[in-house]
């Protein structure tokens, strides 16, 4: 991402925060894995999104107006000792001139320098409950300025929820980060593919998820969330990570994996025969997950609610069941009951960006949001039939969803994506190929 990118966006919030507004973001601090373990470091989506800045200890600042500069950077010193256990810094003299800031400072020097920044303005815009240690140092920082017998100027008497404004920001994809979304569905799907190509019976599914991760590593991408590969009766499990079971000859295979290629994710779901081919049953199931598919992404399209797509997925979904025999009764009926949501009982998509489950407000006012072009949705059908005792035992432990990555564009949808087969028939060709 340039950094002409990350300016624009500066540039695009601080008209909306205004001369008397001042922003301020954390980084996200250093996680814990265990005992003396860190985590890889992840920065915070918002405070990247503005600054491609990736370090912890850093906290951006935007005071439109500012004489002396309105993108102000805190971060960590340059550190010889520091920096060779733990890597290079850019410190205060390189956070203005590669990262943009129109200055920078210290992180230890905050405490100082920040409360000066806050009190010639009216309203803090801040995103509360994120990082309480943070939260805390906002409010101390404000209650000594209003006990401040000797300030100059006023303090701030209102506080601004900062994500309201910078996750409809984030909701409307730039040609740029379209380019680097696609960049990543095309790398997940090179993964699923790779899968394709070793599945058998006798396999565990932790060997087709290291395929993912070997994948993803390969071209620089890391997992943008645990991936869920659950064969049998764990494909009817949700959000089943465990992956430690054998594949059994027969079964079906539910792979959820998608990766992130800078700061921004894929989320692709296949479901696969383990044997190469499809039962009869399992395919029935599958061809009425796939045309709920095609339905809701055929409404992924301008001007559409965000729930239409949903309900395209729930009519089809409804009408399958029936036809196979598993639920009775009239399609109106069966879905005003929520009868369906037995077998189908998620929603049929998120929105997708930085976060696998994007930000971005799916109602307005009350009101199903509008789509609209540079919004990007997950489409997601799925029907999951665990064994039970009243549905035959030839459906048992079918679980099936089919996702991709799809783009609100002025003409239709776009699906990110496209090339990574779905159709049965192409499923079985490439398995046996």
């Amino acid at each position: 991402m340039k950094a002409e990118e990350f300016a624009g966006r500066r540039e695009q919030l601080m008209r909306m925060v205004g001369a008397d507004g001042i922003a301020i973001l954390p980084s996200a601090p250093v996680r814990t894995r265990s005992r003396d373990v860190e985590y890889r470091y992840r920065q915070d989506s918002d405070f990247f999104y503005l600054t491609g800045f990736a370090e912890p200890e850093s906290v951006a600042v935007l005071v439109p107006g500012r004489p002396g500069g309105e993108f102000v950077l805190f971060c960590r010193e340059r550190d010889q000792e520091k920096e060779l256990w733990d890597g290079g810094r850019a410190g205060p003299a390189g956070a203005v001139s590669t990262f943009g800031a129109d200055d920078a400072f210290p992180i230890d020097d905050i405490d100082d320098i920040l409360p000066g920044l806050i009190e010639s303005c009216t309203r803090v815009y801040y995103t509360m409950g994120m990082y309480s240690d943070f939260d805390s140092r906002i409010a101390e920082w404000i209650n000594a300025l209003r006990a401040s017998a000797s300030r100059s100027a006023h303090t701030p008497h209102e506080f601004v929820a900062l994500d309201h404004l910078l996750h409809d920001m984030r909701l409307y994809k730039s040609r740029a980060e379209i380019s680097a979304m696609r960049r990543a569905a095309k790398i997940a799907g090179k993964a699923h593919e790779r899968a394709m190509g070793v599945i058998r019976p006798g396999l565990f599914e932790y060997e087709v998820e290291a395929e993912f991760r070997h994948e993803f590593r390969r071209n620089n991408a890391w997992v943008s969330y645990s991936p869920i590969v659950g064969a049998g009766r764990n494909s009817c499990t949700l959000h089943y990570v465990e992956n430690n079971c054998q594949m059994q000859d027969g079964d079906l295979l539910l792979i959820d994996a998608g990766c992130e290629l800078d700061y921004y994710a894929s989320d692709i779901t296949r479901t696969l025969p383990v044997s190469g081919r499809f039962s009869p049953e399992q395919k029935a199931v599958y061809e009425i997950v796939l045309d709920a598919q095609l339905a809701a992404i055929e409404l992924t399209r301008a001007g559409r609610h965000w729930n239409e797509p949903h309900d395209a997925a729930v009519q089809v979904i409804t009408k399958g069941l029936k036809k196979l025999g598993l639920l009775e009764g009239s399609v109106e009926r069966l879905i005003s009951d929520g009868a369906y949501q037995r077998f189908f009982m998620h929603r049929t998509g998120h929105w997708l960006g930085m976060d696998v489950h994007d930000v971005g407000d799916y109602k307005v006012a009350d009101q199903w949001r509008l789509l609209e072009p540079g919004m990007v949705t997950t489409v997601e059908p799925g029907i999951y039939i665990a064994a039970s005792s009243d549905v035959p035992s030839r459906f048992h432990n079918i679980g099936v969803r089919i996702e991709d990555d799809v783009l609100v564009t002025s003409n239709g949808a776009d699906v990110l994506s496209k090339g990574l087969a779905k159709a049965p028939e192409d499923i079985e060709a490439l398995m046996s190929s």
